[in-house]
């Protein structure tokens, strides 16, 4: 697949554009969809009349092979291909409901919520579920996780995969970490992220979080413009791979409180209508005591509603499950304070036998004595 890609098989494109090209890391056909004209044009210093030529040849190239859809098709069409979409399972039955069976590919799918509501437990756990095979709700591929907050941790990913009876070690060799430092770090690994996702099989992008660094470099509302346009690029180039690539991509997002609101939840995520628009599904978590809340903010199928989950040793779980583990460990508990006790009470009934006893033999005595 990756030869049949090379960008010297598109008519027109020779050595010298070839070089330009990987250069500014277009490496394959389908980095000219996902760049597209206009970067295209300001990356390699080409005309963008031929920069528009060469991407709209690899589209065709791309229609041609299959890879994609014609410009013009009718709806059946477009209802069977969708059938064939891929669905990661969260392994929780609650939230595949929510999201009508499992996350999709080729569809960018942001989770907002404030610390702690789940989004990094959410992202690790299907990091697990999507190596597992199609029969049993996964697709059988690779992960890339692109961390810019430093919370990828390696020992949730063994314990998440003891918990569904996997191999620890072949699931974290499946993982890709590329940690990003800032925000310009942040976009050019995804710019470069085209020849990993075919070498491994990516099916599974995870950005977490897409907004925190853009959000801590760009300070006050001077800055605001600029970091909504380079956002603008980051996500939309997300959501171009995902679909390109046939992967899902998951997207953290931060939250604000919005202190113009007197009545409801003043909770917002960050990055306005940019993300918003761009976010194929937006999903809202939030805590609730010991549980979470997931609910379905916006989609273009999916009715809004609300499911409650748990999280524990599997990643996030079903609340049933949560709390039959919590009631076996409970139990656990009690029966070892009970066996504990068991020698205690045998050690006691022994004095008790022993003293007794000398009672006995000292009345017996004088008894004696007395005759």
């Amino acid at each position: 697949m990756v030869e049949d890609l090379r960008l010297d098989s598109l008519e027109g494109v020779g050595p010298v554009t070839t070089r330009k090209l990987s250069d500014a890391g277009v490496h394959n056909v389908m980095d000219l969809i996902v760049r597209g004209p206009v970067e295209i044009a300001e990356i390699t210093g080409m005309e963008k009349d031929t920069a528009e030529k060469i991407v709209n040849k690899a589209r065709q190239y791309l229609v041609e092979t299959g890879l994609l859809s014609r410009d013009f098709v009718k709806a059946t069409e477009v209802y069977k291909r969708r059938q064939d979409i891929g669905k990661i399972t969260t392994g929780t039955n609650c939230l595949d409901t929510l999201f009508d069976g499992g996350v999709e590919t080729q569809a960018l799918t942001e989770v907002y919520g404030e610390f702690g509501s789940g989004k990094t437990q959410f992202a690790h756990t299907l990091s697990v579920m999507v190596q597992k095979p199609k029969t049993e709700g996964g697709l059988d591929g690779g992960v890339l996780y692109i961390d810019t907050e430093n919370t990828f941790r390696p020992e949730r990913i063994v314990s998440i995969a003891q918990a569904h009876e996997m191999d620890p070690e072949k699931v974290l060799d499946r993982i890709i970490v590329a940690r990003a430092y800032n925000s310009a770090h942040q976009t050019l690994i995804l710019e470069e992220a085209g020849p990993v996702i075919e070498e491994n099989n990516i099916k599974l992008i995870v950005v977490d979080s897409a907004v925190g660094l853009f959000r801590a470099e760009y300070l006050g509302r001077g800055t605001l413009s600029n970091r909504q346009q380079k956002l603008n690029h980051f996500v939309h180039m997300l959501s171009r791979i995902a679909e390109t690539y046939n992967c899902a991509a998951i997207a953290t997002n931060q939250v604000m409180a919005s202190p113009d609101v007197f009545f409801g939840d003043p909770t917002r995520p960050i990055g306005g209508n940019v993300v918003a628009h761009t976010s194929t599904y937006r999903i809202y978590f939030k805590k609730s005591g010991k549980k979470r809340i997931a609910r379905m903010v916006d989609s273009p199928h999916h009715p809004e509603e609300e499911v409650i989950f748990a999280l524990g040793e599997a990643g996030v779980m079903d609340l049933e499950d949560a709390e039959k583990k919590t009631t076996k460990k409970t139990t656990k508990k009690v029966t070892k304070k009970e066996k504990e006790s068991e020698p205690e009470t045998a050690v006691e009934s022994a004095e008790l036998e022993t003293v007794q006893a000398i009672e006995d033999a000292d009345s017996d005595d004088l008894e004696s004595i007395e005759e």
